[in-house]
């Protein structure tokens, strides 16, 4: 995994969670890390495949959200404020039968109270779904 050097400590605190997460269920690994860029790969296996035996829709918006949550995680001061999932959507270009996914995201918008990230999300070079996801950023309530 990619790193960048400036968010090392907070990625260290995130992946604590991640096993236990959906992300973990799924099996999401992520690939690089910076405020400007998160890079995952989601498994086409028995976890992600819908009944048809493709890669099912809900899978790839759940890859958009994950890997558009933690960029905007990586954006802001984590003791003082979250960012929570506001809107999502996703267009499903292609199917995918097995193998793997790679979903890259970047940010569009990182304003103070809500970010905007676009999403590919590709397999064999090809297409697969693109999503852009609005975050709203919150102040955390003790």
């Amino acid at each position: 995994m990619k790193v960048a050097p400036e968010v090392k400590d907070k990625v260290e605190r995130l992946l604590l969670g991640m096993p236990r997460s959906l992300d973990g269920h799924l099996g999401i690994l992520y690939l690089d890390l910076s405020p400007e860029l998160v890079v995952g790969q989601l498994p086409v296996d028995d976890r992600t495949r819908q009944p048809f035996g493709i890669l099912h829709g809900g899978a790839s918006v759940v890859l958009a959200e994950s890997l558009s949550s933690v960029g905007a995680f990586l954006n802001i001061n984590e003791e003082r404020y979250a960012a929570v999932g506001l809107e999502i959507n996703a267009n499903h270009i292609r199917p995918v039968k097995d193998g793997v996914v790679i979903g890259t995201a970047r940010p569009l918008h990182r304003g103070a109270s809500t970010q905007i990230w676009e999403t590919r999300i590709e397999a064999a070079g090809k297409l697969v779904c693109i999503s852009r996801c609005t975050l709203a950023i919150v102040e955390r309530r003790l």
